[in-house]
């Protein structure tokens, strides 16, 4: 195989040692690349250059230099001459020589020729006093040796005269030694919000807090060779640690810098020995799907010392560590700010001890730390999302769901108590996705009788027909006064007043526990290859940054920034402070807080006396209320996908709550041309959250065959806005209903669509509903595929994934699965490619691996079918591997939506809601009608970057393939480099890629 010929090829060019030159004299052009790129050389800044022209001017050379005195040293002969003139030493002296004596000591103290003689002069005014105080005599002065002036007890001055007194000597003046200060520990401020405030205005005006990261920009291999980088994981774990750190040490091994781990947090770093080992790439196959971390976490309080810190910094310097990648908490970030600011006095103390050498100081002068936050708790500000929490929520919907069926058989009630300890993140979004009758957060404690609300509310359900009721309390929910409220107080108000079946579930670690999702694993891929970029291009005045997720945009964030923040967080819930602590905590946050309470509602609100309809009530959107009246539609169109009826829900709820009337349509397109429309009720979409599917019905038919019949019932039922639901056939019957405005002006009104399908195909947005639920369907069966050749001998495995010709799906479940190929359509391949990595999995199988995973995008090539890659990778694979072939199909359209799922729709709904009132009012007509043709009447929905945004259809007209029903322009690509990079395919690329006969012939 070509294989064994490159390694021959290898061992050749090392014997012969050549050069690089010597090679291009033998060997063809064509073997080596065509492009070269040097760095220019290093040009000092000016003010640089003036410096050292400056100080050669000043420093000519054959004229020695004189040494400069200290300050403190001036100050010190000064006062002593002053002390020795107040003590009446020099009072025998006339008041003009006397004048001439102090102007010579103040010349003296400060000039270095003249400073030895000084020293000699105050040491006699010293010994004649120490003298002077044994014998008990009286100073006098006297004329001694021909009469020249003698100073306090034999003092000579004589040369006071002449302004002579202090006469340089030959002996070069040899300053004291300056002990080095050795700052103290640094402290975290007492008022945190306060510190917050005061870093934010001393930083006003510099450059943006908030720096893109490196997503999608080319990434040389190699470019960053010598640098040290160890990742360490601290604090409580949660999953998907073990993605970044696989991310951390691939992506680190691929720059060229050496990677360590650091085994169980600060106290292993403090330790060092066999807890600092160094990381290869093998070490980190197969951990992707395992929840926890592989490399240990634990808390530490000899860090918290300076002495811990010493042990640590030396450990760190012997083995040439200068960056560090923190994954932990608040607190674990913090003790590493702490760490850098301590840098350079640990190494002062450990320079004093002897334990480094001044080499090694000078080597290791600062510290680079950037920082990942693993924690399932969602507490730090300055991410939307951290490591583990979305896992953490798929455990406690799992839970939810599973409880609810034996809740809903004997009529119970059931309390769930989560984590969180101070951040009410998890409760809150589980209770927003799960249709939890009542939640109970640290930062929005309940009102003072919130004991018979709850009582009322769950009583009033039940009369209604509920037959269960799901309450979620977090660990660390408190009162108005700040009174801690456990799930045993609150099953203990629910039976002594309702007397219901209560019981209480305790899910702890379960939380932490099993595999982590797709998203977390993706956003440990991204957020670690991210740390070890912002790593190699830290310099010693660069300021420690966390890897943060906004929106779907990965950035760069001050970590001092962000830890004051968060510490100031629980300081405003320490002082009580509810409102501030929910706007502290983000938008998000406090928009998800409104959205449930509306959604949970017992029942739509009621219409005033004397007022038709309903009163609009926007507590959410802060506007002045306004009279409901408008009709509102919403119908699928297109494949169905999970988070569908989450959405459908949460439009409907929102828009009974603003007094507006509802219509379903079911069908879609075929349903509406048949009339199959009824009004929806509050109660109609109770427990529509967490169900699969579309309950409204769904089918592909486009409008562009029945828009008499479509316009004919948006007349019939006075429709003034419409929202769609659906795939890229929404998207498309939207398109079509607004081009034919000109003709029907029944389709003259505010029309909205949120993209919802597996395919993530739409133009307009990053994600589509359903996405993210079949991403993780996806990956749990790779998981499960590659279980089930455990024990086994190497085996392949060739998987195919839907999404028509967008290879969303096949790319980033290649990404979160850990696989070593995806191909798609938007990137072609050839056979070329094909053997190529043929070649790279039987590399890796040689080194160890045991299992592959190559994905397959159902459209990618026409010719290149997923069976012909499964008989190309087992003819190929012979005697090294053996090659199985799996069709997923429907099972990644079913299962319950995901907690992101449900989420997203929630919140697009919602937006959904509030743009369409805004549009109606806006082009209300007397007659209560509403006409608009603007093409920003007709948008889509969609989350891009770190926004939601409503944009034209007409202008993403412009952006889409209509051939392959794709958009132009897919954000996902970017990470392509990154699934080659963590599968080491770029190696196998530069390894194999090369002409082996040219090359041997040039040898020979």
């Amino acid at each position: 195989m070509e294989l064994s010929l490159v390694d021959q090829l290898r061992e050749k060019l090392e014997k012969a040692k050549l050069s690089r030159e010597e090679l291009q004299r033998i060997f063809p052009p064509s073997v080596f690349k065509k492009d070269r790129h040097e760095a220019p050389p290093y040009v000092p800044y000016s003010f640089q250059k003036q410096k050292q022209e400056a100080q050669k001017r000043l420093n000519q050379p054959g004229v020695p230099v004189k040494p400069k005195i200290p300050r403190s040293q001036v100050k010190k002969y000064l006062k002593e001459f002053a002390e020795a003139k107040e003590a009446g030493r020099f009072a025998h002296l006339p008041s003009e020589q006397l004048a001439r004596l102090e102007e010579e000591v103040k010349a003296a103290a400060s000039d270095a020729d003249k400073a030895s003689e000084l020293e000699e002069f105050l040491r006699a005014v010293r010994e004649e006093e120490a003298k002077s105080k044994e014998d008990g005599e009286v100073l006098q002065g006297r004329d001694h040796l021909g009469g020249q002036v003698q100073g306090a007890e034999g003092i000579d001055v004589r040369g006071l005269e002449e302004g002579k007194l202090f006469e340089p000597k030959q002996e070069p003046f040899v300053p004291p030694p300056i002990e080095e200060v050795i700052p103290p520990p640094p402290e975290f401020p007492a008022d945190p919000w306060q510190a917050f405030l005061d870093y934010m205005a001393a930083t006003e005006g510099q450059d943006a807090q908030v720096k893109m990261g490196l997503e999608g920009h080319v990434i040389e291999r190699g470019m960053h060779k010598g640098k040290g980088v160890a990742v360490f994981t601290s604090g409580g774990d949660s999953q998907g640690m073990n993605a970044a750190v696989r991310a951390v040490v691939r992506m680190g091994l691929y720059v060229g810098a050496r990677v360590f781990f650091i085994k169980e947090g600060y106290q292993g770093m403090v330790d060092g020995g066999e807890h600092i080992v160094e990381a290869t790439w093998s070490s980190v196959s197969g951990i992707i799907h395992k929840g926890g971390t592989v490399i240990g976490s634990a808390r530490c309080k000899d860090f918290r010392d300076r002495e811990g810190r010493m042990k640590a910094a030396k450990n760190l310097i012997k083995r040439g560590i200068t960056n560090l990648v923190v994954i932990g908490g608040d607190g674990s970030l913090t003790g590493a700010n702490l760490f850098k600011q301590d840098w350079a006095a640990l190494l002062q103390l450990l320079l004093k001890k002897g334990e480094i050498t001044e080499e090694e100081k000078s080597k290791h002068t600062h510290l680079n730390i950037v920082g990942m936050v693993g924690s399932i708790d969602n507490d730090f500000c300055g991410t939307d999302m951290t490591i583990g929490t979305d896992s953490a929520l798929h455990r406690i919907i799992e839970a939810v769901d599973a409880i609810a069926s034996t809740a809903y058989s004997h009529q119970r009630c059931f309390i769930l108590e989560v984590m969180g300890r101070h951040c009410g993140y998890l409760a809150l979004v589980a209770a927003l996705t799960s249709e939890a009758d009542y939640v109970f957060i640290p930062e929005n404690p309940p009102p003072e009788n919130w004991q018979e609300k709850i009582c009322g509310k769950l009583q009033q359900e039940r009369s209604m027909g509920q037959r269960l009721n799901i309450i979620l309390v977090a660990e660390g929910a408190i009162d108005q006064q700040g009174e801690p409220i456990t799930a045993e107080g609150v099953k203990k108000v629910i039976v002594d007043q309702l007397g219901f079946d209560t019981r209480i579930t305790v899910l702890g670690h379960v939380q932490r526990g099993g595999s982590p999702s797709a998203f977390d694993r993706l956003l440990g891929c991204r957020m670690g290859a991210e740390a070890v970029l912002a790593l190699m291009e830290a310099t010693s005045d660069t300021e420690p940054c966390v890897i943060s997720l906004d929106g779907n945009q990965a950035v760069r964030v001050p970590l001092m920034a962000c830890v004051l923040k968060t510490q100031a967080v629980a300081r405003a819930m320490q002082d009580r402070n509810w409102e501030q602590a929910v706007q502290m905590r983000g938008r998000s946050f406090a928009r998800n807080l409104e959205t449930y309470k509306m959604l949970t509602r017992l029942r739509p609100p009621k219409p005033l006396e004397g007022k038709a309809g309903l009163v609009r009530q926007n507590t959410i959107w802060d506007r002045d209320e306004l009279l409901g009246g408008f009709n509102l539609g919403v119908m699928h169109i297109g494949a169905p996908a999970c988070g569908m009826n989450a959405a459908v829900r949460s439009f409907v709820r929102n828009s009974i709550y603003r007094g507006d009337t509802v219509y379903g349509i079911h069908d879609g397109v075929d349903g509406l041309v048949e009339g199959n429309i009824q009004e929806m009720t509050w109660s109609e979409v109770t427990g529509w959250v967490g169900q699969g599917g579309a309950f409204l019905g769904t089918k592909r038919t486009l409008p562009d065959k029945y828009l008499d019949q479509i316009a004919a019932r948006f007349r019939e039922y006075k429709i003034h806005s419409i929202l769609i639901v659906g795939g890229f056939e929404a998207y498309h019957a939207l398109l079509q209903m607004y081009e034919a405005r000109g003709k029907y002006p029944e389709f003259c009104i505010p029309m909205v669509v949120i993209p919802a399908t597996i395919s993530n195909n739409v133009p307009g947005s990053d994600f589509s509903l359903g996405c993210d639920t079949s991403l993780n369907e996806i990956v749990e069966i790779c998981d499960r595929i590659r279980q089930s050749a455990q024990g086994t001998k190497r085996r392949v495995f060739v998987v195919e994934t839907m999404g028509g010709y967008c290879g969303y799906l096949a790319t980033l479940a290649g990404l979160a699965g850990g696989a070593d190929a995806a191909y798609i359509y938007e990137e072609s391949f050839g056979i070329q490619e094909l053997q190529l990595d043929v070649y790279h999995m039987a590399a890796k199988m040689a080194e160890g691996v045991q299992r592959g995973l190559v994905l397959r995008n159902e459209n990618a090539n026409e010719n290149y079918t997923t069976d012909f890659i499964f008989r190309l990778y087992s003819e190929e694979g012979k005697g090294i591997f053996s090659c199985r072939k799996n069709v997923l199909g429907h099972m990644q359209q079913g299962g319950s939506p995901s907690v992101f799922d449900r989420n997203m729709g929630t919140k697009m709904a919602a937006k959904a809601v509030n743009w369409m009132t805004e549009e109606m009012l806006k082009y209300r007509r007397q007659d209560g009608s509403v006409f608009c043709d603007e093409a920003s009447t007709a948008v889509l929905l969609g989350l891009q970057k770190r926004a939601y945004q409503f944009q034209p259809v007409a202008e993403l007209k412009r952006q889409t393939d209509w051939d392959r029903r794709i958009p132009t322009n897919e954000w996902w690509l970017k990470l392509r480099p990154l699934l080659r990079i963590l599968a080491k395919h770029d190696a196998a690329y530069h390894e194999e890629g090369i002409n082996v006969k040219e090359v041997e012939e040039a040898l020979d």
